[in-house]
C-alpha cells in the first residue's frame, strides 16, 4: 500500500493578496476554482508534482458560524504553521522578505535544523527549513 499527501488547506483572509508570497515560495498556480462569491486557489511546485497547498477564506464553504471561529483563531495566529523545505534557504528567505512579508525570524541553525519563518499576509506561521 502506498499513500501520499494531495493537498493541505490554508485559511487565508485574502486569497489575491496571498498570491505573491505563496509564490515567492516557488509554488505556481496550478488550479483556480471559482465557487459564487468563494474562490479556492491551489498552488503547485514543479519539484513535487501532485502535492498542492490550496488558499481559501474561513467562510469559504462552511457555516456563518464555523467561518466565523475559523476567523477569530487565524487573526490570532492560532492555526498550525506550515512548514517547507528548500535547498537554498537563504535565496528563498530574501525572495519571501521582498514580498514584504513579516519577518518571525531570520535563517538560523538550530541545531536540530537551519530555518527560518515567516507570517504570511493572513497571519499564518509558514516555517522554511534548509534540505
Amino acid at each position: 500500500m502506498t499513500i501520499s499527501l494531495q493537498y493541505v488547506n490554508v485559511t487565508v483572509t485574502d486569497v489575491e493578496a496571498s498570491i505573491p508570497f505563496y509564490e515567492a515560495l516557488g509554488l505556481e498556480i496550478v488550479l483556480d476554482v471559482p465557487y459564487g462569491e468563494w474562490r479556492w486557489l491551489t498552488f503547485g511546485s514543479p519539484d513535487q508534482p501532485g502535492v498542492g497547498v490550496t488558499l481559501s477564506v474561513p467562510h469559504a464553504g462552511r457555516s456563518q458560524e464555523n467561518g466565523d471561529a475559523l476567523l477569530e483563531l487565524l487573526v490570532k495566529g492560532e492555526l498550525p504553521a506550515l512548514v517547507f523545505v528548500t535547498d537554498d534557504l537563504d535565496a528563498t528567505f530574501e525572495r519571501v522578505r521582498a514580498t514584504g512579508a513579516e519577518v518571525l525570524q531570520e535563517p538560523i541553525d538550530q541545531g536540530y535544523a537551519r530555518d527560518c519563518a515567516f507570517r504570511d499576509p493572513s497571519g499564518n506561521m509558514v516555517r522554511i527549513s534548509a534540505g
